[in-house]
């Protein structure tokens, strides 16, 4: 096959016949423009590929960041808020000792009136300053401990001056009523499961009277989870007792109390069925049997 060009010219056309190698240019050039842009085209894909994979990795950096943040601000949050607890415990120490110290007109001899500072723990995960918060933890732990130590006397000076004879426990809570379940294993009233019941109930009528059954100090009287209104007495010794679901309470906290005292209306707050009163014996913070307590002879 032959292909003849005719040129026009000054003389008219001129017949020019192009050889085969010039047949193949045109193909060649194609064949060479489609290798340079399937090369351009695989740059620009591997280009394209490399910046997803580099925001992917970005993007993953920056969520476990984020995620390091949000967890180390979590657990300072966590420190923040028992140095809280343990502010409120000092507080509360401090208004006890304080409280005791008038009663018995001691109040020159013991000083629980130093102020709580536990400075940047109003607002709970924000600005918080290591350093500060660990130098403020110390500090509550040594004032803790040096009232703990005058709490300690003072409870010594006060049982000498009015509670010395009276601290043994003995006897029931109630000036009127019955054992309604003792301590032990029994079904949950609420949910019918096994459970441990850590002290005796004895019921009676709403609105009569709850006795302490030694005398001692009055280290708690108010609301507590489960227990509704709750007087906690502590007799010395490490022995303390509970006395629960009361309607309405008549002692505060540093109140000191003689055995036989009402401390309580007997009512039917917190975790309860019906009116009466949850009795609880405590040796070293735990709950112990108070049967023996209860029926042994007064001393």
């Amino acid at each position: 096959m032959s292909v003849t060009v005719f040129i026009q010219g000054r003389n008219g056309a001129t017949r020019w016949q192009p050889g085969k190698r010039w047949l193949l240019l045109p193909i060649l050039l194609i064949a060479a423009g489609t290798g340079l842009y399937q090369h351009n085209a695989k740059q620009l894909i591997q280009q394209q590929a490399n910046v997803d994979n580099e925001r992917v990795a970005r993007e993953a950096q920056k969520e476990e960041l984020i995620a390091l943040k949000n967890a180390t601000e979590t657990q300072l949050s966590m420190l923040v808020a028992h140095v809280a607890r343990m502010q409120a415990k000092l507080t509360r120490l401090e208004a006890l000792g304080q409280q005791v110290a008038v009663n018995n007109q001691l109040e020159d001899q013991f000083d629980f009136s130093s102020e709580v500072g536990v400075g940047g723990i109003s607002e709970l995960g924000t600005n918080i300053e290591l350093d500060q918060l660990i130098a403020d933890m110390d500090e509550l732990v040594s004032r803790i401990d040096n009232n703990n130590v005058q709490l300690s006397l003072l409870e010594t000076v006060a049982s000498n001056l009015h509670i010395d004879e009276e601290r043994y426990i003995s006897g029931r809570p109630i000036q009127k009523g019955w054992l309604s379940s003792p301590y032990g294993l029994r079904n949950d009233p609420f949910n019918g499961k096994r459970t441990m019941h850590k002290g005796i109930d004895f019921a009676g009528k709403e609105g009569s009277g709850v006795i302490a059954t030694a005398g001692g100090v009055v280290t708690w009287a108010d609301k507590m989870f489960g227990y509704g209104n709750l007087v906690e007495i502590d007799h010395g010794n490490g022995l303390s007792t509970r006395y629960g679901h009361n309607k309405a309470l008549s002692v505060n906290v540093g109140d000191v109390v003689a055995k036989g005292d009402i401390i309580a209306i007997m009512g039917s707050t917190g975790r309860s069925t019906g009116p009466h009163v949850h009795y609880e014996v405590l040796r070293g913070g735990q709950q112990i049997d108070p049967q023996k307590y209860v029926y042994r002879k007064a001393g």
